[in-house]
């Protein structure tokens, strides 16, 4: 019989570093995500991930930035208003399916189990880190601008993290 685990949204994050005018990185999260997993057993082998990221979300602690981001010359989040991910197994890493700003494209990430315990109210819970880079251009997001200096605004690659916490379903 599966095992179900829902996400723990207040003990969780998702964020993304990318580098901006070639001399300094800039962080943002996405507010609003649910990941749900399905599992065999509590080693997570045979697992099935469902993610899915509310594009409007998005916050690098600039307005302008943020409404430029979920612009059509971005994230186009008015026409796909989800990142999604879909994987099928689990170890060191996660190979699954990420579709941003409807372009989809499989992906590796390198994934930290941190295991599992149970929380002082008696619920049982698992955590995993994640970590990968991306290209941005993969998905279509293209939007740039050439420095006077050399180099661009904005670089293609884009380093995403999480921190995630499950809480298993009776």
């Amino acid at each position: 019989m599966a095992m179900k685990w829902n996400l723990d949204p207040t003990h969780s994050e998702i964020t993304f570093k990318v580098r901006h005018m070639m001399i300094s990185n800039v962080k943002g999260e996405f507010k609003t995500f649910n990941i749900e997993l399905e599992s065999e057993d509590d080693t997570f082998k045979n697992v099935k991930v469902t993610a899915k990221i509310d594009t409007n979300s998005i916050n690098t602690n600039n307005t302008d930035r943020d409404t430029h981001l979920k612009s059509a010359e971005f994230f186009n989040a008015e026409t796909h208003p989800e990142i999604t991910f879909k994987a099928t197994s689990l170890s060191n890493d996660v190979t699954g399916t990420l579709t941003i700003n409807g372009v989809s494209k499989p992906v590796v990430l390198d994934v930290d189990f941190g295991g599992i315990n149970v929380d002082p109210w008696g619920q049982t819970k698992a955590g995993f880190s994640f970590e990968g880079k991306i290209k941005r251009s993969d998905f279509g997001l293209n939007w740039n601008a050439t420095l006077e200096a050399g180099g661009v605004m904005v670089s293609d690659e884009v380093k995403i993290a999480g921190e995630l916490q499950f809480v298993k379903q009776a």
